[in-house]
């Protein structure tokens, strides 16, 4: 059986960078709590909290946090109102928010400050869309799939500032920016996808369409690597979504020739060589 790895698979510079600065902070001995999980994997969350790390929810209160303990924040970003108040409340923060969903939060702070209209392309329900809503100084919309209701909506007498959720699908910003070039929008398009992201997607297509089975390993949390595994299954019907090889049914691979393997931004290296491991026994 051939096995066809994919070369960017694993974390990403953003993750990466994160989980360095949370391990760094444990190092040290004041309390450490992390603003929500740091990234989307419950493997990297586990070994954390063994150091001894807090997870800390958003929805509770600031209270909870001990006085003059370190704050690090999600890779994911969060909102200008979070951030001022954290640090109102005196804390110790550690900015590990991706640099490339800083620089969307910096843009659409920018254009909504000169009284644009921000249109961001993304899950509504993500951590960093809604930290990018909470940069917006002004009137915003979230556009998810089909962006068709969203756009009749937007203002024809403004500029609209688009931007993009640093996971959302190449293909999927295009024909909404075709869309709304076919509208007649005056806009400003910002294509903040990131391009270790767009290799990611293109990589993982191509594999897939040359093999007879295809796994995608991620959490089932993170959205980069389920819209991984959305893409491998348009192009192999028979893709498989994993979290780590207890997932892995040998049945996959009985008269088969090909393997392609893939995993998202947040999966570590250790779990991706262990599913190759495995898969390669068969």
């Amino acid at each position: 059986m051939n096995i066809k790895l994919a070369k960017t698979a694993g974390f990403c510079f953003g993750v990466e960078r994160a989980v360095d600065l949370t391990l760094k902070n444990l190092e040290s001995d004041k309390k450490v709590y992390t603003w929500g999980p740091p990234v989307h994997n419950e493997y990297v969350i586990r070994e954390m909290e063994e150091k001894g790390a807090v997870i800390f929810d958003p929805e509770d209160s600031l209270d909870n946090i001990s006085e003059g303990a370190t704050v690090v924040l999600r890779a994911h970003g969060v909102s200008r109102e979070t951030e001022e108040a954290l640090k109102k409340r005196g804390l110790n923060l550690v900015d590990a928010a991706c640099p490339f969903v800083k620089k969307i939060h910096k843009t659409v702070e920018k254009y909504s400050k000169e009284g644009a209209f921000i249109l961001i392309c993304g899950d509504p329900s993500h951590p960093e869309v809604q930290g990018i809503v909470g940069w917006c100084a002004g009137d915003y919309a979230v556009a998810e799939n089909d962006a068709s209701a969203v756009l009749e909506q937007l203002p024809k007498d403004r500029l609209v500032c688009v931007v993009a959720q640093t996971t959302f699908r190449q293909n999927l910003f295009q024909k909404i920016v075709d869309k709304i070039a076919d509208m007649n929008y005056n806009t400003y398009i910002a294509n903040t996808i990131c391009s270790a992201t767009r290799d990611r997607q293109e990589e993982a297509a191509a594999i897939a369409s040359q093999v007879d089975v295809m796994l995608v390993v991620g959490s089932a949390s993170s959205s980069n690597s389920q819209k991984l595994y959305t893409i491998c299954n348009e192009h192999c019907s028979h893709t498989y979504f994993i979290q780590s090889v207890e997932d892995i049914c040998q049945e996959w691979f009985q008269d088969v020739k090909d393997v392609g393997i893939t995993a998202g931004a947040s999966t570590p290296k250790k779990i991706f060589e262990e599913v190759q491991n495995h898969v390669g026994e068969f």
